[in-house]
């Protein structure tokens, strides 16, 4: 029984280790905020939920079936991780270059939500690149494909890569959630300068995914 607790728990921290930092949802408030200018309390509250469940479906099928989709399209690790450093570059830079007055004359009159608006948004580009990106989806891979052979019955392993999971959705769900609690918190002023400083982050992690996967690939060509 302790030996199957203690398994869990391992499993459990793996994951949450493993992916929190890169996830960091936190993190990434500002930019969600910056993404979702006109949105009401409640749409944003409908949309956290959207990006944590979305985010939750990502890492699992990377966990579990990431490393045969690849191997089904052929595709390696450092390609995705190319294509993905890409796509993270290309929002952050999109993100630096806005303009920062856009935001007041929304504040003197909200717009009304608009599901079909924020739906469209749900999945890309705020969880796919944004929340979770090439460089979670790489680790998650990584994480399920060194699962010990013969495990499938194993429940406190596949307990704790589900229970790990499921502790980065509720991470997300909580962090976009109160995003604006936040911003009144640290007020407009704060907020572009973090919005401007996250943006430039995602640029450079952008640039980090896709020299890894350059790295990997350059590697093969020398050898």
């Amino acid at each position: 029984m302790w030996g199957a607790l203690s398994d869990l728990t391992k499993s459990t921290l793996l994951v949450v280790g493993a992916l929190f930092p890169i996830v960091n949802p936190v993190g990434n408030t500002p930019i969600f905020l910056s993404l979702t200018r006109g949105l009401s309390s409640r749409g944003r509250t409908m949309l956290a939920r959207m990006i944590a469940l979305n985010g939750l479906i990502l890492i699992l099928t990377s966990i579990f079936v990431g490393t045969y989709i690849l191997a089904f399209f052929g595709i390696s690790l450092p390609v995705v991780q190319v294509g993905g450093g890409l796509v993270v570059i290309s929002t952050g830079w999109a993100l630096l270059r806005q303009a920062s007055d856009d935001g007041t004359s929304e504040k003197d009159g909200r717009k009304e939500c608009n599901e079909a608006d924020y739906t469209r948004q749900a999945f890309y580009p705020l969880t796919l690149p944004l929340t979770v990106g090439p460089g979670s989806i790489s680790v998650a891979i990584t994480v399920g494909a060194n699962r010990p052979e013969g495990v499938e019955a194993h429940w406190p392993l596949i307990g704790g890569l589900l229970l790990g999971s499921a502790l980065i959705a509720a991470s997300i769900y909580l962090s976009y959630r109160f995003a604006e609690r936040i911003e009144r918190t640290l007020g407009d002023s704060a907020m572009n300068v973090i919005i401007r400083l996250s943006s430039f982050i995602l640029v450079c992690i952008g640039v980090q995914i896709l020299w890894n996967g350059l790295s990997a690939l350059l590697r093969t060509v020398v050898r």
